[in-house]
């Protein structure tokens, strides 16, 4: 079954339990999924001249570059080679990939789009190639280019309104995000939510900010006076940026979560007088991340004990500082969020509190996250009286939660937006959070990027080779502490449905590759059934536990933080290792 955004409501969200998997699965062409491969008529031939792409090879002298993609491969990070690069995130959005027929998908790899999102892969994929050959040709069209493209709104997009393998035919337009600026704050608009106490780094006009590389969709890496900082920005939802913002200036320095802000950047918005703030400037780590720098030494023999001791204690004293210091929670904890420093110390970073997955997050999380999700669907993903009942159960879980979710305006809450945490009592999310803590701890030990061999929402440079809770390098002593720590856990989909490359199948099926898209629906569909009977169950015994006083908040007696840490110290110190 072929990647695509269809697939998340049908296979791989909890609204999978509520669809009827149908007897067979189509494209926007017609031709069935497993067909695709096997006819082809003349008019979709690849031998038909029509149906050609004129060429694929790098440009002589590009006008942009492509650093990455999010949103399921239809939103493409790009920057202009031909102006001084300011970080105006103005995107390429491209129509869904599932509208696009086979032959489009098959050319333009579409499907590898959807779960490729670092450059360096990205870059040699054919929709990457096509994209900049029609950013080319509009980029000329354009009578004052650089003075155009400054004078759009922060994070406008460049929408592809169709795609065409003849890059000609490909109609563009601009969507100018005037309507992001009614949400953005100034200083003292954030200073009238916070009060004057909290003391706000200096602001820097973002015409003197210069972008380097987009990391993320919420990362880039730019230049101010010649010094490298991380630039942090949403193009949406800058609420939650507000957010980490002031949990960043009002948290107690940690020497291994990243430093305070250093710079606010501010544009004048299009209408009025207001200077609205972008974003924020953090310290620079040019090593990267633990997801790529762990499965790199892991598998070049290079990934010593005492270096995985050293960043498993360092990530356990900030997560404890984390919680003791600001009584909330982080949600968000991975390989992804933690970085190396020059002096090879972790660093934690990332603190908007969306949180992760559920096949990262501990298993009492994830039976809040499906209902939130199945409270919050569309009509048309399920019947709306189904939807109306998880939206009355998530109600009951936490009253008030559907403004804080949907409202775009910050409104300066104490514990964020990320509501499924919200409903837990502090002693629950530090469960929680040592579920998360040991399966951070078991990618360290065994030397891989995640707890899973291939994520369905993303491809890593290094794939693991494992599946948690394997166990091949990771020292006895340790292994007990994580099983210790991560009791309760529960099989996830990717037990049943798995990603091969750029299609779902089945894990069960002999020749994975023969898996048909209506045995991938029903496996998901009765996988997802069970999942969210036993979510219920666990709340409803959560509530009748806790009315009656027998809910101790920690139901599968795992060690706190701090135990975690000293047996952390007395492991290391048994083994003798440095």
């Amino acid at each position: 079954m072929e990647l695509s955004p269809h697939a998340i409501n049908s296979v791989i969200h909890p609204t999978a339990a509520f669809l009827t998997a149908p007897t067979s699965v189509t494209d926007s062409s017609g031709t069935t999924d497993d067909e695709s491969a096997v006819s082809v008529p003349w008019q979709e031939s690849q031998l038909n001249p029509k149906n050609r792409i004129n060429s694929l090879a790098p440009l002589e002298s590009p006008l942009w570059r492509i650093d990455g993609c999010t949103s399921f491969g239809s939103q493409f990070y790009v920057i202009p080679l031909f102006m001084r690069p300011i970080p105006m995130r103005i995107d390429v959005f491209i129509p869904e990939l599932s509208r696009q027929p086979h032959l489009i998908r098959n050319l333009l790899e579409l499907d590898h789009a959807f779960h490729t999102k670092d450059r360096v892969r990205l870059s040699r994929l054919a929709i990457s190639m096509h994209i900049l050959r029609r950013l080319q040709t509009w980029t000329k069209s354009l009578p004052d280019r650089e003075r155009y493209l400054n004078s759009l709104p922060f994070g406008s997009r460049i929408v592809f309104k169709n795609l065409s393998l003849d890059v000609d035919q490909i109609e563009i337009a601009v969507a100018q995000t005037h309507s992001l600026e009614v949400y953005q704050f100034s200083v003292p608009q954030l200073q009238a939510a916070w009060g004057h106490d909290i003391l706000l780094p200096p602001c820097i006009d973002i015409a003197d900010v210069r972008v380097v590389e987009q990391i993320h969709d919420s990362t880039c890496l730019v230049s101010i006076d010649g010094k490298f900082w991380i630039l942090k920005a949403l193009t949406s939802f800058p609420k939650y940026l507000y957010h980490e913002l002031k949990l960043l200036l009002t948290m107690k320095p940690h020497p291994n979560i990243v430093s305070r802000p250093a710079h606010l950047v501010t544009k004048r918005i299009s209408f009025g007088s207001k200077r609205s703030v972008l974003g924020f400037t953090l310290e620079f780590h040019r090593h990267g991340t633990l997801r790529d720098i762990v499965p790199l030494l892991g598998s070049s023999g290079s990934l010593m004990l005492s270096e995985q001791f050293k960043w498993a204690t360092q990530i356990t004293s900030a997560l404890i500082h984390h919680r003791e210091t600001t009584g909330t929670f982080y949600p968000d904890l991975r390989l992804d969020n933690i970085v190396l420093s020059a002096e090879r110390d972790a660093i934690m970073v990332d603190f908007e509190q969306r949180g992760v997955w559920c096949e990262f997050a501990a298993p009492e999380v994830n039976c809040i996250e499906y209902i939130r999700i199945l409270a919050t669907a569309s009509d048309d993903d399920i019947p709306a009286d189904v939807r109306q009942k998880y939206a009355d159960r998530m109600e009951q879980l936490m009253p008030g939660y559907e403004p804080l979710l949907e409202r775009q305006q910050y409104t300066n809450p104490p514990g964020g937006y990320n509501v499924s945490w919200l409903s837990l009592s502090p002693r629950e999310q530090g469960a929680a959070e040592v579920y998360m803590l040991a399966r951070v701890l078991w990618c360290i030990f065994e030397g891989v990027s995640a707890p899973q061999k291939a994520t369905i929402w993303v491809s890593y440079r290094w794939e693991s080779p494992l599946q948690f809770p394997e166990y091949r390098r990771t020292p006895p002593p340790v292994q007990r502490l994580i099983d210790q720590c991560t009791k309760g856990r529960r099989a996830t989909l990717d037990s049943k449905v798995i990603r091969q490359g750029s299609r779902l199948v089945l894990r069960e099926t002999p020749d994975p590759s023969q898996s048909y898209p209506d045995a991938v629906y029903r496996t998901a569909r009765d996988w997802w059934r069970d999942e969210v009977a036993w979510a219920e169950d666990y709340l409803a015994t959560r509530e009748r536990m806790k009315k009656s006083g027998e809910w101790n908040d920690n139901p599968y007696d795992r060690p706190g933080l701090r135990e975690v840490q000293e047996r952390l110290h007395s492991i290391k110190s048994d083994m003798g290792v440095p």
